[in-house]
């Protein structure tokens, strides 16, 4: 099996060997053993899970958050001739009837599917019919209570399991406590714990953490002293926006990333970016996860994170070709301070959280009783401003209310286009338009029912294809139509939108569950007082708190953080002393002398000499002589 399993890995992805615990997850998986693997980033997980499939008959479904992960893995095996679709919220739902059949009867070898996909009808009757080989889990952390990201969508892998039960799963994180992966491992309904853990230590990524006042400085030292691309993770938006306008007046090459971008400019920065048009990437979290760029050079959070997990997965990014790069924390005063605000208005009090959610649902028009099953495009920065609250308090209500299963927030949700037709079926004959304009129609017409009566999703690439037309002219046709006022048209859009998953209750009928809220909040604490130990530790080597942190007991010193070159520094320093002490007991020298005696570079000697002169223990001459204080000597 392991020769049929390289001469696999070598057609499709020209690797000659496995990474570092690859074949005994792929070997476990492929024994029929539910699985929990925990590699850091850029360990080469998907292969975990692609290459098992390839060498056994069957499909694999992958859950995973991120539309943008999903496109990139699904044109990467496409480009390796192997099929593979994905269903997200951006398609209509007559697209994903058509690809969940060719999952049931073709020869589909990888289904990526979003958590939010797996509880709806259409989806749990095909998957029934499938001929599942594995169910692999991305990012799995996200299924737990405890887990620092968690999303209540990961729930619904659970029923998963029971409708096709003898079905292995793997599930893959590259951040989880043993309490997280062990709640991991129950939710996913294994039969016994297994958990395969590869090394979370990063030998060729130098970790240091900076306490400045002046941030925009040390980040131009970065950038000017290190080589290469790199990454500027910040916590806000217009922080983004601002800090790469600084780096472009200072000459240096950058962009900014956040969610509040449209889909396709999105796209394009990154784009950019990954091709290394541009350099530096100033961003929110919502950038890198799935990016495929191998020599990042730096990556620079000039905001503290709020935990480990984050942290850990973000500074990864650099230096996932081996090479030697550089992960830096910037901290000021200030840092400890506004995350522990924002901690706190994390968990506001019951009685606005209930307040909030009874103005959430009068903001999107929901009567008590109604809106269970239905989704609501959700401006949050206009809710704010009518009801005057701060976004950080809105959104730590949202959480809790998600965690409470009330409803679920979607970020960036990708939205269909829509149309609906304002004139009746009869009065289309009458009207002049263009040969293209009415091929369009006609096809929306053949393609969609009850587009008159109500807005419908429509499928614009599927249209383009039917009428032999490229999306763009099929986008103008329907802009045409739109001004013309023959329909009422809703370009395809990427957009923040609630999902209610229970009809609209009275406040005083809400409750919060004791685990969501108050033993939440003291976990969160938690974890950001391990931060700021991390942050405020000079004397132990910050690859192995990390690795600590994650369960690795035997960590060893990487010898490259700034801590371990401290110390470093440190015993060349003191060596150096005790070699010229030896060397002036004999009789006064010179600097010559010395230099050649040590064969040292002579910058470390230098500098130890001038500590040792500074500190009485030596006098040098104006010629260069060098001799030993007796008294100062005799005391050593």
């Amino acid at each position: 099996m392991r020769e049929k399993l390289l001469a696999a890995l070598r057609q499709y992805w020209g690797y000659e060997g496995f990474r570092e615990m690859q074949y005994e997850i792929i070997s476990s998986v492929l024994s029929g053993k539910d699985t929990l693997a925990l590699m850091p980033t850029g360990g080469g997980k998907s292969i975990t899970y692609q290459l098992p499939t390839l060498v056994s008959e069957g499909l694999c479904i992958v859950i995973t958050p991120l539309i943008a992960l999903m496109k990139d893995q699904v044109d990467g095996l496409r480009a390796r001739g192997i099929q593979a679709v994905a269903i997200h919220s951006g398609l209509s739902r007559k697209k994903i009837d058509r690809l969940l059949d060719n999952c049931v009867y073709g020869d589909i070898k990888f289904l990526y599917v979003s958590p939010e996909r797996l509880n709806s009808d259409i989806f749990q009757l095909r998957v029934r019919r499938m001929n599942l080989s594995l169910i692999a889990v991305d990012e799995a952390h996200c299924i737990s209570q405890w887990g620092y990201d968690f999303r209540p969508a990961y729930l619904h892998i659970a029923r998963l399991r029971e409708l096709q039960p003898d079905v292995t799963v793997l599930a893959l994180t590259a951040s989880a406590t043993d309490r997280v992966a062990d709640d991991i491992m129950a939710q996913l309904k294994f039969d016994r714990k297994r958990v395969l853990r590869s090394s979370f230590a990063r030998p060729n990524l130098s970790y240091v953490v900076r306490k400045v006042d002046d941030k925009e400085e040390q980040l131009l030292r970065i950038i000017g002293g290190v080589a290469g691309s790199g990454i500027v993770y910040v916590r806000k938006r217009n922080t983004a926006e601002q800090l790469a306008e600084f780096l472009q007046q200072q000459g240096i090459s950058a962009s900014y990333y956040h969610g509040g971008l449209p889909a396709e400019e999105r796209s394009i920065r990154q784009d950019e970016w990954v091709e290394g048009k541009v350099r530096v990437m100033v961003a929110t979290n919502a950038f890198g996860m799935g990016i495929d760029k191998s020599d990042v050079r730096f990556v620079v959070h000039y905001t503290l994170c709020d935990n480990m997990e984050s942290y850990y997965q973000e500074a990864g990014r650099a230096g996932r070709d081996g090479k030697r790069s550089y992960a830096t924390l910037l901290v000021s005063a200030e840092d400890y301070r506004a995350v522990g605000r924002r901690l706190d208005s994390s968990f506001p009090p019951i009685d606005v959280v209930k307040q909030i959610y009874n103005e959430l649902c009068s903001f999107l028009m929901i009567a008590i009783g109604d809106g269970k099953g239905h989704k609501y495009i959700f401006n949050i920065h206009d809710f704010c401003a009518k009801y005057h609250y701060f976004p950080t308090v809105v959104l730590g209500a949202i959480d809790l209310l998600e965690r409470n299963e009330y409803l679920t927030y979607v970020e960036v949700a990708e939205n269909p286009a829509r149309v609906i037709f304002r004139v009746g079926r009869d009065d289309l004959y009458n009207i002049d338009v263009s040969k293209r304009t009415e091929l369009v129609m006609l096809t929306i017409l053949r393609f969609y029912s009850g587009v008159f009566t109500e807005f419908r999703a429509i499928d614009e690439m599927e249209i383009a294809s039917a009428a032999k037309l490229h999306p763009v002219e099929v986008r103008e046709s329907l802009k045409e139509l739109w001004i013309r006022q023959i329909i009422r048209y809703v370009p395809a859009n990427s957009s923040p939108m609630i999902c209610m998953n229970e009809e609209r209750l009275p406040p005083a009928d809400l409750y919060i569950a004791p685990k969501t809220y108050s033993e939440r909040k003291a976990q969160m604490m938690a974890r950001f007082d391990t931060m700021i130990e991390y942050a405020d530790n000079n004397s132990q080597c910050r690859s192995v708190v990390i690795q600590r942190y994650f369960g690795d007991t035997s960590a060893e010193p990487c010898g490259c953080c700034d801590i371990c070159l401290a110390k470093k520094r440190g015993v060349e320093s003191a060596d150096i002393e005790r070699e010229v002490e030896k060397i002036l007991v004999k009789g006064n020298s010179t600097l010559r002398d010395i230099a050649h005696a040590i064969q040292l570079p002579p910058q470390k000697i230098s500098a130890a000499l001038s500590k040792m002169a500074e500190s009485g223990a030596i006098t040098i001459s104006d010629a260069g002589d060098v001799a030993l204080v007796a008294d100062r000597g005799s005391e050593k």
